[in-house]
């Protein structure tokens, strides 16, 4: 499986990204990766609650109708593997000469 670097949130929001859930309460992330996979573009972010638990969030990238970025939540669980895989094989990669 091979990834391709992407900054184009980084670039349009910077590291920190203010997100709204259903209930309208805010929550700032920090944006750790971004990398395009089979044509489509892939967020890591971690919340100050989630980094207590060393825990990631994972999102779609999507342009809408007017051409803002949108994150969209991965509910596909094989996606959401092979998404949570890629992200682990860039952060941890495999040390081939042990």
């Amino acid at each position: 499986m091979s990834t391709t670097p992407s900054d184009v949130l980084r670039k349009t929001y910077g590291d920190d990204i203010l997100l709204s859930d259903d209930q309208s309460e805010q929550t700032v992330y920090h944006l750790l990766k971004e990398f395009v996979y089979e044509n489509q573009t892939y967020a890591v972010m971690q919340s100050d609650e989630l980094k207590k638990d060393d825990e990631v969030a994972l999102f779609r990238v999507v342009t809408s109708a007017d051409g803002e970025y949108e994150l969209v939540t991965i509910d596909d669980d094989d996606e959401w593997e092979t998404v949570s895989e890629l992200y682990d094989e860039m952060m941890f990669p495999e040390q081939d000469d042990l």
